[in-house]
């Protein structure tokens, strides 16, 4: 069987490539990400809220969500047993993967791109009320999060949902499209180069005492913190090819088949 790129996909996956190539190049440009630090700040948002979620739907509680000015983040909360831990520990890294193919899909389904992004805003807002400001009053004599980082954390959320609404409300198509796209790559990219992080912090040879999911895992089962690096790396790249097939195979099978004898 032959691989062939259908034919309406094209234009999408051109814009795919723009933006994975600009995510690239912005790696190695000096103080660019600065520019990109809105950006950054929102995948931080999406691994600790897929922490959270994950949390709340097996059973624990979280006491409260927040991300820091240098872009990472923190969600404190209390599982219902061993399982939910994992699965806690483990939706981070995986959640922000599993984000940016679900992006993928949508924008290779024609999905509104402006919806997307008024969407995307009303997330980050609903996480930040729920998790940022209500989850701390109720746990307010067991909460470990700074009331700095609450702050800074509702300043950036109310931020973030503010430019993401009036972006999909006001944009037109072809910046919609980019912007979802781009930040579907944010969203990939940034995952894999922090897996990559942590699977340095987590190795014998370093052996880093910095507070990690991975360390997290280890704890919890005994199991090297590197090693379950190394699951979710496996995991997120087959979910990343999963969603580059699904952008690449035609809306219509039936008049423009993707694979050829």
């Amino acid at each position: 069987m032959r691989y062939r790129l259908a034919n309406d996909a094209k234009p999408q996956v051109l814009l795919l490539l723009i933006a994975t190539v600009l995510t690239v190049a912005l790696w190695f440009i000096p103080y660019a990400e600065y520019l990109v630090y809105p950006v950054r700040l929102f995948v931080t948002f999406v691994h600790e809220s897929s922490h959270a979620l994950v949390a709340v739907l097996t059973g624990g509680s979280v006491q409260s969500l927040t991300i820091s000015s240098d872009g990472s983040g923190v969600v404190y909360s209390m599982g219902s047993g061993l399982i939910s831990q994992l699965l806690t520990s483990s939706a981070g890294y995986l959640g922000a993967t599993a984000f940016g193919v679900l992006l993928l899909y949508l924008i290779r389904r024609n999905f509104s791109p402006n919806k997307l992004l008024t969407a995307l805003g009303i997330f980050v807002g609903i996480m930040t009320i729920v998790f940022t400001v209500i989850s701390p009053v109720f746990n307010i004599f067991s909460l470990q999060a700074a009331f700095s980082s609450i702050l800074f954390t509702i300043i950036a959320g109310i931020f973030l949902a503010s430019a993401l609404v009036v972006l999909g409300l006001y944009s037109n198509l072809k910046v919609a499209n980019f912007a979802v796209a781009f930040l579907a790559v944010q969203c990939l990219l940034n995952s894999l180069s922090d897996l990559k992080t942590v699977f340095v912090l987590s190795s014998p040879l370093i052996g880093s005492d910095i507070q990690t999911d991975a360390a997290n895992m280890q704890n919890a089962t005994g199991i090297p913190g590197f090693m379950w690096v190394a699951i979710w790396i496996g995991v997120s790249l087959f979910m990343i090819s999963i969603g580059l097939r699904l952008y690449a195979v035609n809306k219509n099978r039936a008049t423009d088949t993707v694979f050829e004898d």
